[in-house]
């Protein structure tokens, strides 16, 4: 007995490790997990909606769909096949499923098949599988997942337990002044002849030797087709492919950070269209909105401006949607802040969007309060294009508006009246915060080189439709541009004279024209914004809040700089005469031509003769 008892004793360690809770009846022997990708059990009030990686073999699926009775998962891992499809589990307006088996190291296709009829991707699906893949070029995205058949035609998403990490080496960017942006309007489509990401990124060079330090994409969340704009968005949370990989996306944001460089990015949140997960999982059985879905308004409250399903800004849905938009890109991707499109929409306040609106103002706020609550530092800008009161109120907010002068400058350098440019200045607006972002040009707009030379003024021999004269105006018209303090933004290739016309075919593709740089006159636009923008960057009276400025629909238009270091005085002759005018510099002492290095004045006034299209940058320091 003894003997059997010492023996039991040895063989009791070996006892408890077999019985542990990794193998439940050690006496079987090991039992391996099942093959393929199987249910498992798991709870989901610890998920948010979307898709959750548990582990390197195991993924959650969660999907928000309030109006729906029934969810089953197809893909490759069930042939497609509807019969034997995975059926989520409902925990009230939620429906999920743990599934185990996935390989680490594949990619893997499948779509929600929802109440038997509607085959959607999941709505915060990172990467998307759509029919028009098979046009995007493989130099662009490499190995990309083909669309799977099965998908019948419809959104899939692509999932992975894999865990595709980005090495940032810049993982703390912030710009240090944004009331001193200039920004790059930039559409990732046209910019190239490759009309990729990387091919954006090969260019930063260019971009940095002009002298910007903000770029805005815009929309290159997934959209609609592969040939847009990106203002008809579909699925919120992944990069299009049509220009390339989420890696390509994040290496071009890494460079710009590395070269002091912001990157915003353009959200469309006002409307969505028929192929988001969104607007199918709002409809009714007969294809309407149906009036009790969370997200959207049944008729947009603005008979004006209206796209698509309209966004019901005040549903604590939508809301919640949009901080985890806007969460998402800055944590994953880092950018550095938004540009909101068409943010009067973003109310239910009937009617065109103009008028003072208290509830879309507490709407905003709400929504900027939030992204500066994970991130204070990030660049809120609105495309608002409101009455001036309201705009004033977000401003004074901390929100950065775009300030459309394209029109004004546009008949300036024309040769044309109604040029009053005073409303570039944030001061001539009533603002006391510079948040304002004026612009000559943006992509909505046609372009000021070409009506310059379709449309421009003539008198005796001076002819704007002359190329150089029309550049010269554009010169002339910059010059004053960019001496006026506060934030400033050029539309794509403005710099060198881009004049294609837009509306011949509002939303086709343009050629990037970048032989336009081997063109002297051309060039020498290039060069001068160049200078413009390092001379505002290198001097503090750019910033300054003191400043006369004198624009109206006079001949000549002036802004004098007052700063402890330095009196800056730009003045431009945008009128068709050659005029002869003294002016008051305030501050006696030399007073130079910045470009000709030439003392025009050692008192605190000065006489001009400036031709058409000439015009001055005097320093006193």
């Amino acid at each position: 007995m003894n003997k059997i008892f010492r023996f039991f004793l040895y063989l009791w360690p070996f006892l408890l490790i077999a019985c542990s809770d990794s193998d439940p009846n050690p006496w079987l022997g090991h039992q391996p997990e099942p093959m393929g990708i199987y249910e498992v059990k798991g709870d989901i009030e610890s998920l948010q909606d979307g898709i959750t990686r548990i582990d390197e073999r195991t993924l959650a699926f969660v999907l928000y769909a309030p109006l729906s009775s029934e969810v089953h998962l197809l893909g490759d891992f069930n042939n497609w096949d509807s019969e034997t499809a995975f059926q989520l589990q409902q925990e009230g307006d939620r429906f999920y499923i743990f599934l185990k088996g996935f390989e680490q190291d594949k990619d893997y296709a499948c779509q929600y098949l929802v109440d038997r009829t509607t085959r959607i991707a999941d709505p915060y699906a990172t990467s998307i599988l759509d029919p028009q893949d098979k046009w995007i070029d493989s130099t662009i995205y490499p190995g990309l997942y083909p669309y799977p058949q099965g998908a019948k035609g419809e959104l899939a998403m692509l999932v992975t337990t894999r865990i595709d990490s980005y090495a940032w080496e810049v993982a703390d960017f912030r710009l240090a002044d944004p009331n001193q942006m200039v920004i790059y309007e930039l559409l990732i489509r046209d910019f190239t002849e490759d009309r990729s990401i990387k091919a954006v990124n090969d260019k930063l060079p260019y971009l940095k030797e002009l002298g910007v330090n903000a770029i805005q994409l815009m929309p290159f969340n997934e959209f609609e087709g592969n040939i847009s704009w990106g203002y008809n968005p579909s699925y919120y949370f992944a990069p299009d492919k049509a220009y390339g990989t989420p890696q390509d996306y994040k290496r071009f944001i890494d460079a710009c950070h590395k070269e002091g460089i912001a990157v915003i990015m353009d959200l469309v949140l006002n409307h969505a269209f028929d192929q988001s997960a969104f607007v199918k999982l709002a409809k009714d059985q007969s294809g309407n909105i149906d009036p009790s879905n969370p997200w959207f308004n049944v008729e947009s409250p603005n008979p004006v401006y209206e796209w698509g399903q309209d966004f019901n800004h005040e549903s604590k849905v939508t809301q919640a949607l949009v901080d985890s938009i806007c969460s998402f890109w800055m944590s994953e991707y880092k950018i550095d802040g938004f540009r909101f499109d068409f943010t009067k929409g973003f109310t239910n306040t009937p009617g065109d969007g103009w008028a003072y609106d208290s509830a879309r103002i507490h709407i905003l706020k709400r929504m900027v309060d939030e992204i500066w609550r994970r991130n204070k530092h990030a660049i809120v800008i609105f495309e608002h294009l409101t009455d001036n009161k309201e705009e004033k109120e977000l401003a004074e907010h901390g929100i950065y508006l775009w300030g459309n002068m394209n029109h004004n400058y546009n008949q300036a350098t024309m040769g044309y009246e109604q040029n009053d440019l005073n409303w570039t200045a944030y001061t001539q607006r009533g603002w006391t915060k510079p948040h304002l972002v004026s612009y000559m040009e943006s992509h909505d707009e046609e372009r000021l080189m070409f009506k310059n030379l379709a449309f421009g003024n003539s008198n005796g021999t001076y002819n704007i439709k002359d190329l150089e004269t029309a550049l010269q105006r554009t010169e002339a018209a910059a010059a004053f541009f960019f001496s006026v303090p506060g934030p400033k933004m050029i539309w794509q290739f403005g710099e060198r004279g881009y004049d294609i016309e837009l509306n011949d075919d509002r939303l086709a593709i343009k050629p990037s024209l970048w032989t336009y740089m081997d063109e002297p006159a051309r060039r020498k636009l290039y060069e001068r914004y160049s200078t413009f923008i390092h001379l505002r960057q290198n001097n503090p009276a750019f910033g300054t809040s003191n400043f006369r400025i004198e624009a109206g629909k006079n001949e000549l238009k002036s802004i004098l700089l007052r700063d402890p270091k330095a009196y800056i005085f730009t003045v431009a002759n945008l009128s068709m005469d050659v005029v002869h005018q003294t002016f008051d510099l305030e501050s006696s002492g030399v007073w130079t031509d910045y470009f000709s290095k030439e003392v025009v004045s050692k008192t605190a006034q000065v006489s001009l003769s400036l031709n058409p299209g000439e015009y001055k940058i005097l320093i006193q320091k």
